[in-house]
């Protein structure tokens, strides 16, 4: 009787314990993500695309919704270089809103996360300033290099 109280116990215990550490997990994903945007952010307003894609999966079936749809890492990358030429038809990006979900798999592993949020971008195009407001849907990877985008739907 007296080991089995010890054991439920500790159970008791080792369960409390780790709904903190799981929290503390999440917050360290979330704050990974959130990284990578800044870095994003960062890149597109110093006119750096390469940079900026680094926060998509370089992968065949990595698609961007938009006006469009856009299948394949080289295929975004082609079209950001086509449609944001140069540093004025870049301008200046601020992501706000930011909402990150974290979508834990049947053993409580967390692959995948789902980020919702807006973005404004100040900028010229053809000539005059223009200012582009919107929101995104992002689905993210973790992979081996770390957090990835594999869709992006941005209108």
């Amino acid at each position: 009787m007296r080991i089995s109280a010890c054991a439920i116990a500790l159970g008791l215990l080792l369960a409390c314990a780790a709904g903190p550490l799981r929290a503390a997990g999440a917050a360290d994903e979330a704050a990974a993500i959130r990284q990578v945007m800044a870095a994003q952010q960062a890149a597109w307003n110093r006119a750096d695309i390469d940079a900026f894609m680094r926060g998509y999966k370089d992968a065949p079936d990595t698609t961007f919704v938009g006006r469009s749809v856009r299948k394949g890492y080289r295929a975004i990358l082609e079209s950001y270089r086509r449609h944001y030429a140069g540093t004025a038809q870049m301008g200046r990006l601020t992501f706000s809103d930011i909402d990150v979900r974290l979508l834990p798999g049947a053993g409580g592993e967390v692959r995948y996360a789902a980020v919702t949020g807006r973005f404004h971008l100040d900028r010229t195009a053809h000539g005059e300033v223009a200012q582009d407001d919107g929101v995104y849907s992002l689905l993210w990877e973790k992979t081996a290099q770390g957090w990835k985008i594999i869709l992006d739907h941005s209108s």
